[in-house]
C-alpha cells in the first residue's frame, strides 16, 4: 500500500478511533486526539507492514485500550 493509501484510510478509521476513546473514556475531543496520537499504537499503525490498517476501528480502540491499561499491546496474529 502507498503512502497515500495510507494516509486516506487514517482519514476513515482516526475519527472512528478518537471518538471511541472520547465515548469509553470520557476524554474531549482534543484530548483524544492527543493521547491517540502519542501512543505505541499509532507509531505502529503508521508502519504499513504492520498491518494494523486493516483492522477494525473497535479492535484498534480496545488495542489502543489495553496499551493505556496495561503499558502493552498483544497485537493479534492477523496483524
Amino acid at each position: 500500500m502507498t503512502q497515500e493509501k495510507l494516509s486516506a484510510l487514517f482519514t476513515i478509521l482516526n475519527p472512528s478511533i478518537v471518538q471511541l476513546i472520547v465515548e469509553n473514556k470520557n476524554y474531549t475531543n482534543i484530548d483524544a486526539i492527543k493521547i491517540f496520537y502519542n501512543s505505541e499504537l499509532y507509531a505502529m499503525m503508521e508502519n504499513e507492514k504492520s498491518k494494523l490498517w486493516h483492522l477494525s476501528p473497535l479492535t484498534l480502540y480496545e488495542l489502543f485500550d489495553e496499551e493505556l491499561s496495561t503499558g502493552t499491546i498483544n497485537y493479534p496474529e492477523e496483524a
